[in-house]
């Protein structure tokens, strides 16, 4: 079992920045692909952006060109940079890991923008 911590949510206002920071217990060379998806308030959890262990990456259309998903693998650490924020940005953004028979998610962290 992967343990994958966040970090990095806050409070912003719209037109900011955060750098969103997921930590795994384990290599992520071990994944096929990881990556960011978010759930607001009343809302299903979507797809925000993944990278895969060849680093392909994959952004929903809401945030291509504000938002970069990269991966550090010294440090078992996927990023999401993100830019450029707005109120619709808000929710709780979660980490996931997949496998090829797994799917691991962290507990999340709570990004809030302010218009």
């Amino acid at each position: 079992q992967v343990q994958l911590v966040e970090s990095g949510g806050g409070l912003v206002q719209a037109g900011g920045s955060l750098r969103l920071s997921c930590t795994a217990s384990r290599s992520i060379f071990s994944f096929i692909a990881m990556g960011w998806y978010r759930q607001a308030p009343g809302k299903q959890r979507e797809l925000v952006a993944t990278i895969t262990t060849g680093g392909r990456t994959n952004y929903a259309g809401s945030v291509k060109g504000r938002f970069t998903v990269t991966r550090d693998n010294a440090k078992n650490t996927v990023y999401l940079q993100m830019n450029s924020l707005k109120a619709e940005d808000t929710g709780v953004y979660y980490c996931n890991a997949e496998t090829w028979s797994t799917t691991n998610w962290g507990q999340g962290t709570q990004v809030t923008v302010t218009s």
